[in-house]
Order: C-alpha cells, then structure tokens, then sequence
C-alpha cells in the first residue's frame, strides 16, 4: 500500500437525507478516490440527489436498519486504502477530511475525531449529552486503558486493513427480516472505538467541530442509545453474544464474494451502482 498517495474512500450512511445533500457535496474534496453513500430505504430523494451531485457516486443499500448496519455495508464496499466515515446531515464538515488522512499517513491506524480538544467543538451537543459522553468516555479509559476525549462521536477515518478487526458483519439477518443485529445501531461507534483499543492500534485523535443537523431530525435517543453504548461497553468487556462477530450459515448466504477488489473480503449483495 503506498502511504504517500493513499485512495480514500468515503462512507456516507443516508436516510432521507435529499436536503441537505448539496450542501455537504459541495464541500468534498475532488480528489477522492470514490464516494459511496448507503441509503437506508429512504422515502425521499436522497438516491437521485446523490447521483445528481456527483458522477460516479457508488450506491449501496443496506440490508437490515441502523446506522451500524449502514457502515458494515459501505464499508464492506470500499475499494479504498483509507476509509473515511462522514454524516449526511451537515453536521460534520468535509473540509476536515484532509485532517484525518494526514493522521494515518503520519503513522495512525485510526484516526478518531473529537469535539473535546483543541480546535474542535460542538454547537450541537446538549448538556445531557455532552455530560453522557463524559462519562462513557471515561469509563471505557478506565477499562481499556484508552485516552478517548469523545468516546461517541461518528467522523473517524482508519485503514482498510483494519476491517477485519472491527468485525462488522454487512449480512442480511438470520430470518431475511431486516431486524437489527449486534452493533446495528449508534453504538456502532463505540464498538469500533473499543475493538480499535483492544487490538493495541495506534490511535490519534483529530480536532473536529460538529455543527447543528440543517434540516430534518436526528433518530438519534439520548437515553435509549445511551443505554445501547452502555450495554455494548459491558458485553465487549465481560460478555459473550452469539452475534458478537459470528456469522450464521444463513447470514453468509446472503452475502456474494465481491470481485472488484484485489484482497480477501466480502460485499453485500446489495449494490445498486
């Protein structure tokens, strides 16, 4: 892999997101390697807008729900070296983009953003939230012996060669019902975030500055998903699921081998263009 000119791929997960589209759009690099948005079943345009905005775009629909299932299967998808993570409500600027690869091009595995040092920030975060993010932060420090100063926050870049380390399965669920499965939801962050320590990677965190949604609403529960990173900090820890990084027979049905790519790894069945 050459690390002095690494393709980047960016991952965009979409859920009805056609308003505010061209204003992220109009923000990202021209030298990316690919643009791939994974548009969760979206009632509205959000699939021709994309196209619209940038030719070339690679759509992928996800195959259960949440925003974890949404990365698996972008990021399943990649055909990148490095592989950016980006919201699609304009919360997060591409302009920082270029922050993140420097981080892995200098010697990071994993470049985590965060609103809590220098340069960054957050016109977004509630008193609840930021006091929850705290203190999640702190107790997966304590347990992984981490420095994490924003342990939920979703704009991270990282290699291609760490996917296997997340372990994120991008198959359909076990009875074709599109339910979700372990690490579907915003929790999603948190088990990147703890896997990427207990694997022993070097992580550097990058000042980044989340702005207010520009239109339409988060899904996003403060105390519901809250409980879910709580949860998934417990099971990673001290607890085992079957669905933690097992892949049933069933699940792996669904999946084809994707040929586009020159190293072992599988897509989902799911790619639209």
């Amino acid at each position: 892999m050459d690390t002095s000119s690494p393709r980047v791929s960016l991952v965009i997960p979409a859920l009805n997101e056609a308003r505010n589209l061209p204003h992220v759009f109009a923000q990202l690099p021209r030298d990316l390697h690919e643009v791939v948005l994974v548009d969760g079943n979206s009632s509205d345009d959000t699939i021709e807008v994309a196209r619209s905005l940038w030719p070339g775009i690679r759509i992928i629909r996800q195959n259960r729900r949440g925003k974890g299932n949404a990365l698996a299967c972008g990021f399943a998808a990649c055909r990148g070296d490095i592989i950016v993570m980006l919201d699609a409500d304009g919360s997060t600027s591409p302009a920082e983009i270029p922050r993140f690869v420097d981080a892995l091009v200098a010697g990071a595995d994993f470049a985590k953003g965060s609103r809590f040092i220098q340069d960054g920030g957050s016109s977004d975060l509630t008193s609840v939230r930021r006091t929850g993010n705290r203190f999640l932060s702190a107790v997966v420090n304590a347990l992984y012996g981490t420095r994490y100063s924003d342990l939920c926050y979703g704009y991270n870049a990282f290699w291609a060669g760490c996917l296997p380390i997340l372990g994120l399965d991008p198959g359909r669920s076990p009875d074709g019902d599109g339910r979700r499965l372990w690490g579907d939801g915003f929790e999603v962050e948190t088990l990147i975030n703890i896997r990427i320590a207990k694997a022993g990677l070097r992580v550097t965190e990058v000042a980044s500055y989340e702005r207010d949604r520009l239109h339409g609403e988060s899904n996003l529960n403060a105390f519901s998903d809250g409980l879910r990173v709580l949860r998934t900090i417990a099971i990673e820890r001290w607890g085992t699921l079957v669905e933690v990084g097992v892949w049933s027979e069933r699940q792996r049905q669904g999946i084809e081998r994707c040929l586009e790519h020159d190293w072992p790894h599988q897509c989902p069945a799911t790619v639209v263009s």
